[in-house]
């Protein structure tokens, strides 16, 4: 009697899987890019808003990470470079969308979350000035070990002034901790960790996919102004914004020289020819005070503008007159000499 013999090994994955991997395969192919994040003390409530936000454009798909290996592996990506990153529970976000754009929207859902001991603090810590509405007793304790300036007023605890009670890397103490969630104070903040993206060709690590666009845009303008000073230094005419700034330089030094060699080639240089030399004048007297009186010496103050125009109105209605005057003096001469 012949018997069967069953071989041993590897057990026939349940059919549920199969259809999940064949899921994942499908969906990572239909998408430009794979981005990989991490769910640990990711609140649902939080996650849902971001699903909310990004349906429009996104595919959110949550897996063992053995199956994702799996699919990747069937798609082309090998897993040793992307497991180290991985955990039990992987999100992946399938989409179409530049990585960039997705990791800048999920960093702009951020919500408060309560401090915990132990951990290091993301930013300054600040309690302010006021009511704490927190009684005296053992927290009076917590206040004088944490450095706060307090006072009783109506048998509560009140803050005299604003108090930094951390500063950002601190670890935070239990007591901070604990007196922090009594004050309604949530330094941290909540966000969607991502971990890596993929394009189907480049892997993405988190430390590029995540823009600083403040930073970024500071040091685009700092680039701008080095890159402008550069072309002013270097006279480089084909840059506008330098361009204007090299002729004002120009001018002003042609107009410096002219001045220092006493010329007068239109209105405005000899004005300010003019000026420079009563200025001149004026520190020279100055610097003499009553000797200059005794010496006879009188700075005249230039003639403004506007004050040399009527000068030279008033000049030319004199001679408009004295001509007249002439005429009159003829006709009377000539007349006596007629006899009319």
């Amino acid at each position: 009697m012949s018997m069967l013999v069953q071989k041993k090994g590897r057990k026939e994955p349940p059919e549920s899987k199969k259809k999940e991997l064949e899921e994942l395969i499908n969906l990572i192919k239909s998408k430009k890019y794979v981005i990989f994040a991490d769910l640990e003390s990711m609140p649902t409530k939080q996650l849902q808003l971001i699903k909310k936000e990004l349906r429009n454009d996104s595919i959110f798909k949550v897996s063992k990470k053995r199956l994702i290996l799996m699919a990747l592996e069937k798609v082309g990506l090998e897993k040793e470079k992307v497991e180290p990153y991985l955990k039990n529970g992987v999100l992946i976000i399938l989409t179409d969308t530049n990585p960039f754009k997705i990791s800048m929207k999920i960093d702009k859902l951020r919500i408060p979350a309560p401090a915990k001991a132990g951990l290091p603090a993301p930013k300054e810590i600040v309690v302010p000035e006021g009511d704490t509405g927190i009684r005296p007793g053992p927290m009076v304790s917590v206040f004088g070990k944490l450095k706060i300036p307090y006072e009783v007023r109506k048998g509560t605890i009140y803050i005299k002034s604003d108090t930094v009670v951390a500063k950002k890397g601190d670890v935070i103490s239990q007591e901070l901790a604990s007196l922090l969630q009594q004050l309604g104070i949530q330094p941290f903040e909540i966000v969607l960790n991502l971990i890596l993206a993929w394009d189907g060709k480049t892997i993405i690590p988190k430390d590029v996919l995540h823009v600083d666009l403040e930073s970024f845009k500071s040091d685009l303008i700092t680039a701008e102004k080095e890159a402008i000073g550069l072309a002013i230094e270097a006279t480089y005419l084909d840059v506008p914004e330098a361009l204007n700034s090299i002729l004002i330089t120009a001018e002003k030094e042609a107009i410096g020289l002219i001045q220092e060699a006493g010329l007068a080639l239109d209105k405005d240089t000899a004005e300010l020819t003019l000026q420079r030399a009563y200025a001149e004048e004026e520190a020279v007297s100055s610097s003499l005070g009553d000797k200059a009186k005794e010496l006879g010496i009188e700075v005249a103050k230039p003639i403004a503008p506007q004050k040399t125009q009527e000068v030279k109105e008033e000049k030319k209605k004199e001679e408009k007159k004295e001509e007249e005057n002439k005429e009159v003096d003829v006709s009377e001469g000539l007349s006596g000499l007629f006899g009319m």
